[in-house]
């Protein structure tokens, strides 16, 4: 009986211009990283995910955040984060100490020649990301690109 009081509903399809514009965004979260990522090995020796650590360190006051903080901040599970700051830490771009507040974590520390590594390799990075994101687009369209983004991020966050 409760099969029949239970309806099956239809799935809300994509209508033809919703499947392009997601193919289309598919196409840019798919292949930005790798563009930039390429740009990154080649000039500075830097894979993305690398520089997005460095520079979410730069950010931090103290240059310092926990790993399982960053982890968060660069979108990568911890196990994987701590082998990535195991090479950035064998290059002397960062080191990692117990957390003062609480030895339980650990911290990420960007080094200075971290730090410079991240200065050296953020204009060719910022340079292409202008490219191939902000240059096709109008002022209008970067507004609109912002907005429609800053709606859609909360619903990522929450995991919908």
């Amino acid at each position: 009986m409760a099969a029949e009081g239970a309806r099956k509903t239809e799935p809300r399809w994509l209508t033809a211009d919703e499947l392009e514009t997601w193919q289309a965004l598919h196409l840019v979260i798919a292949s930005l990283p790798t563009a930039l990522g390429a740009q990154l090995q080649r000039d500075s020796d830097l894979s993305f995910l690398e520089y997005y650590v460095l520079a979410g360190l730069s950010d931090q006051p103290d240059h310092t955040m926990r790993l399982s903080k960053l982890a968060i901040l660069a979108n990568s599970e911890l196990s994987r984060l701590s082998h990535l700051i195991r090479r950035l830490e064998n290059r002397g771009l960062v080191r990692r100490e117990p957390d003062p507040d609480d030895g339980r974590f650990t911290n990420a520390i960007l080094t200075e020649d971290g730090y410079a590594e991240l200065v050296k390799a953020a204009p060719g990075h910022v340079e292409l990301v202008r490219q191939l994101v902000f240059d096709p687009l109008t002022e209008t369209e970067r507004r609109t690109l912002h907005k429609a983004l800053a709606k859609i991020i909360p619903g990522l966050a929450d995991g919908s």
